[in-house]
């Protein structure tokens, strides 16, 4: 995969060092996949319905924006841990498993806060929810860079 990032670099690389340009296109791609399915979900999976979710005798209200949010969080945690890992931080030094906790919780972050913007896009500013999803990532995403970059899959110092 670098080496076919490497390819498309000396097009960005006076606007951005070789891992900023690696977290951008690994990033940009998770991030259009994740856009694409969060419509197909919201339109063909979950057909636009709302859903009453019984869990321990206790029923719960959920959207189809919601569960289509929650599935592609799910894609996009997997894709974007292993496309981070193997591709833009290589150089990290700390084991997969604390990586793996550390991008959980700056992911679990990110994707709250991602859900409140959606949330208010959709439900206070009456936005239509695929074009809310692009709006409220868009926003996610300089969250996630800096806690991926200096978090996550920080070098340790010696």
């Amino acid at each position: 995969m670098r080496h076919f990032l490497d390819l498309f670099y000396p097009l960005f690389k006076r606007i951005f060092d070789k891992q900023t340009f690696y977290y951008a296109a690994c990033g940009g791609m998770n991030l259009v996949s994740s856009w694409v399915l969060f419509f197909l979900f919201y339109q063909y999976l979950f057909e636009k319905r709302i859903f009453n979710i019984t869990i321990a005798s206790q029923i719960y209200v959920v959207s189809a924006y919601t569960l289509s949010s929650a599935l592609c969080f799910i894609i996009a945690f997997t894709l974007g841990f292993l496309l981070n890992k193997y591709v833009v931080f290589t150089d990290s030094q700390l084991m997969g498993r604390v990586q793996l906790f550390r991008y959980a919780v700056s992911s679990g972050f990110s994707w709250l806060g991602n859900y409140l913007f959606l949330k208010i896009l959709i439900e206070y500013l009456q936005f239509y929810p695929s074009i809310a999803n692009v709006c409220a990532s868009l926003v996610a995403v300089f969250l996630s860079y800096l806690l991926q970059r200096n978090y996550t899959f920080i070098k340790e110092q010696n």
